[in-house]
């Protein structure tokens, strides 16, 4: 299982890997939720982590939008 993910760590991802991640977030999501229905979830700290970094994307994939965050490479665009 992978650690809770940084906002600094998700600086550095573009976009396309940015939706990556979030994809992979809402699968493992998924799959947690499912797992706590049927009583096999182990770690429920887990899902609150996994919520968090959805949360966290978001949050990114937001500021981006907006031009508080700037997507990696796009720096050089602007200019």
């Amino acid at each position: 299982m992978s650690n809770a993910v940084k906002a600094h760590e998700l600086d550095e991802l573009n976009d396309i890997d940015l939706a990556a991640k979030l994809r992979e977030a809402k699968e493992e999501l998924f799959n947690l939720r499912f797992q706590a229905a049927t009583g096999q979830l182990e770690s429920h700290g887990r899902l609150r982590t996994v919520k968090k970094d959805i949360a966290r994307i978001y949050t990114v994939v937001r500021e981006r939008e907006l031009g508080i965050r700037v997507a990696p490479g796009a720096e050089n665009e602007e200019a």
